[in-house]
């Protein structure tokens, strides 16, 4: 008996030596030429710049993605429980990685093969921020794998304040617009600042899938997905249950974000471009998030337009 137990401790010491070499070996391996995480810190997004009139009318943008910048001080809650729980409700828990919510998709996954669904993933909020900023969309386990690494280092480097505003100022969320700034303009035609749950969740819903989910195309899938975030928010303690039921009969409500005469300015406009590129540069003009402010007064414009 002896015997026996003597030789399953060393059976399982040896075991236990080639399983740590192993993980270590392949960590090695995929840590050779990873991008380097720390260009996070001085991260400066492409902002729209902006053209307005003499009173501060918006007339015209510029972009090569529509994005606004908005500091994590700046972020309500409403919108951060919203993205937690549609993306990643254990971020401020796990250092990374979500033991937890990998184990809860391997379980998923199985029962989600045998029905011929669609397999989930499990990455963390901060496995995004690692995939959006310094790798690419291959889908791939050894993607999967650097995507991991990163994600600790990123963890050890930025908080997780940072880390998250990072991640809402860059995801995509359909309809051109990336960042929930520019977004909530978008749909919503207001400061993400006057945001309720029910606007909230319909953005945190949409990085899934933005073509998918496109409220102002598919209402009723959108609203589908939208009910679920919201389920979400009540289970983690956001929302009462009394308002989970008020805001799951809400129907979507767009608003279009209408820029001022923009057609009756247009060649106003072109002109201003014309020569802020000249003398900045396209760079500047088109990701620097330049604030135009021009003499051009809208009601004579529009007042010149008719006579003509």
């Amino acid at each position: 008996m002896l015997k026996y137990l003597n030789f399953s401790i060393k059976f399982f010491i040896i075991v236990s030596l080639l399983c740590l070499f192993f993980v270590f070996s392949t960590l090695w391996y995929f840590s050779i030429g990873l991008p380097d995480y720390k260009k996070l810190s001085n991260y400066q997004p492409p902002i729209s710049s902006r053209v307005y009139s003499d009173n501060g009318k918006l007339i015209a943008e510029y972009s090569l993605e529509k994005r606004l910048f908005i500091p994590f001080e700046s972020i309500p809650k409403k919108v951060i429980n919203s993205f937690l729980s549609a993306e990643d409700k254990n971020f401020f828990n796990h250092p990374g990685i979500d033991a937890k919510g990998i184990l809860r998709a391997l379980v998923k996954n199985f029962q989600n093969i045998s029905e011929n669904k669609r397999l989930e993933g499990a990455s963390t909020i901060t496995q995004q921020v690692a995939k959006n900023f310094l790798l690419t969309n291959e889908v791939s386990i050894n993607r999967k794998i650097k995507e991991a690494i990163l994600a600790f280092r990123i963890e050890r480097a930025y908080t997780k304040e940072r880390i998250l505003e990072l991640y809402l100022n860059q995801i995509y969320l359909g309809q051109g617009t990336y960042g929930i700034a520019a977004a909530s303009l978008e749909y919503f035609d207001k400061s993400v600042k006057d945001l309720n749950y029910i606007e909230a969740a319909l953005l945190a819903a949409l990085p899934k899938a933005p073509s998918k989910y496109d409220p102002f195309k598919y209402p009723e899938v959108a609203k589908f997905r939208r009910n679920l975030v919201l389920q979400n928010l009540e289970d983690n303690n956001y929302i009462s249950k009394n308002q989970l039921k008020k805001f799951k009969n809400s129907q979507i409500k767009l608003k279009r974000r209408k820029i001022e005469i923009v057609n009756e300015a247009n060649s106003y406009t072109e002109e201003v471009r014309r020569s802020i590129k000249e003398k900045y540069g396209f760079k500047k003009l088109y990701s620097e998030g330049l604030s135009i402010r021009t003499p051009l007064r809208v009601d004579y414009q529009i007042e010149a337009i008719k006579a003509l």
